[in-house]
């Protein structure tokens, strides 16, 4: 599991910029799909092959009465109370404020890793940073965030944290982990007690990470389980963005440690915005999903109505259109048997290993029926395919041009796959590597 590092500090101090910075050294060869649009509130980052994940938060005004501010520091404090180590940040040209003094007075009480930072230092002059030994919480470092200045002695102080962390020991058990997720009210902890009640076999609730996520194992016939529900833990707001804000971050740290996510959604609602988002960061996490269309039994039917349900919910998510979909009711049981069978079928599919021969034949016939377009009047080759890794199945393709092989014939490549071999349920990525190189 990959620790979670919340960026903390007054307004205008930099701490996004440094959070852009940071999330764009992360290189990646993986395809991104179009398709989902969110706030940014978090991103993967990596230093010296440590991985983690970066929330941005934002400036915490103190002392403010206004409900604007209320809500920023009440969305500050759920990622302070969730990470693993914090990152503050201070303003370097504008010397000490009393706000500093607040933030750190509420950090330091977390007993939490807290690297100091003092951004604006354009002229990395040392001296300049004294006087921050006053907030009592560390050595602070100089930055320059506009000038990506200090970044690397920033992460190393940053890394050097995570070897001292017991990240969710409880997952080194032999259980398939699910994750249950959703907005707020959607039913999440009802589905889960209700899959508890339905087996019988529940053993404890135990604190499965340092963000309070409730970790329930239970059985089922030979198979072992952990529901982790991200449910549990509820703030009172009297704005959606609190909430929104909320469950995606909770999410966030309940995927990321799942084997597979279910995305519960309210049936008589339907498929939300925020659902959506939800959505996005299951399916960019690489995870198995299904989605779960809670409250069923409330919905008026007609003859065909899960069949037009699940129709328009997978015109809504085009770039998930490989998305299992299950109906049920937490109230009553109905289809949690099913929905468990799901979940293994899901599972099974994400842990597929397709031979390199046959995988090859198929990719040979899709590319003799529909070869890839030239780039320029310049032929594109694709001369071999290999799977490399399973969960999510990630597929190496070796080919002359892999700056301009349209994405759209990668998606033409994957409907390919799709269709020859099931992976219902699960992300495929396509990288790509020039024929050749080693």
């Amino acid at each position: 599991m990959k620790p979670l590092v919340a960026i903390v500090g007054r307004p205008n101090v930099g701490k996004s910029t440094f959070f852009n910075k940071i999330s764009r050294t992360r290189a990646s060869l993986v395809i991104n799909q179009p398709g989902v649009t969110r706030d940014r509130v978090y991103a993967d980052a990596e230093w010296c092959g440590y991985e983690f994940t970066m929330i941005d938060t934002g400036g915490i005004e103190s002392k403010s009465q206004d409900i604007m501010w209320q809500q920023i520091r009440k969305q500050a404090e759920i990622a302070i109370d969730m990470c693993d180590v914090i990152v503050f940040i201070v303003d370097g040209k504008e010397g000490i404020n009393p706000g500093d003094y607040d933030i750190a007075d509420y950090i330091r009480k977390t007993q939490k890793p807290i690297v100091l930072l003092v951004n604006k230092m354009d002229d990395m002059d040392m001296m300049k940073t004294y006087e921050f030994y006053a907030l009592n919480i560390g050595t602070p470092q100089p930055i320059s965030s506009e000038h990506s200045l200090g970044f690397g002695d920033a992460l190393d102080c940053i890394v050097s944290h995570f070897k001292e962390l017991k990240l969710a020991e409880y997952d080194s058990e032999d259980r398939i982990k699910i994750a249950i997720v959703g907005k707020p009210n959607a039913g999440k902890s009802s589905l889960l007690n209700k899959i508890i009640g339905y087996e019988r076999t529940i053993v404890t609730d135990i604190a499965g990470t340092t963000r309070d996520n409730i970790d329930t194992p239970f059985d089922r016939g030979e198979k072992k389980y952990t529901l982790i529900d991200t449910a549990g833990i509820r703030r009172k707001a009297k704005v959606i963005e609190d909430l929104e804000y909320f469950s995606v971050v909770r999410s966030i740290s309940a995927i990321r440690r799942a084997d597979v996510v279910l995305i519960v959604i309210d049936g008589k609602e339907g498929l939300t915005e925020q659902d959506v988002r939800i959505c996005g960061l299951a399916h960019e996490a690489g995870k198995p999903s299904v989605i779960v269309v809670n409250k069923w039994d409330i919905v008026d039917k007609t003859h065909s109505i899960t069949a037009d349900y699940t129709s328009e919910l997978l015109s809504q998510l085009k770039f998930m259109s490989y998305l299992k979909v299950t109906f049920v009711s937490a109230l009553t049981g109905r289809n949690i048997e099913k929905l468990l069978d799901t979940v293994d079928e899901v599972l099974e599919n994400s842990q597929r290993i397709i031979p390199t021969g046959i995988l090859n034949d198929i990719i040979g016939d899709a590319i003799m029926l529909n070869p890839p377009p030239n780039d320029k009047g310049k032929k594109i080759r694709i001369s071999f395919v290999k799977q490399t890794q399973a969960s999510p199945p990630t597929f190496l393709i070796f080919t002359s041009d892999p700056e301009n092989l349209h994405f759209s014939y990668l998606r033409y490549l994957e409907n390919q796959i799709r269709n020859a071999f099931c992976f219902d349920g699960t992300p495929i990525v396509l990288t790509l590597k020039k024929q050749g190189d080693n």
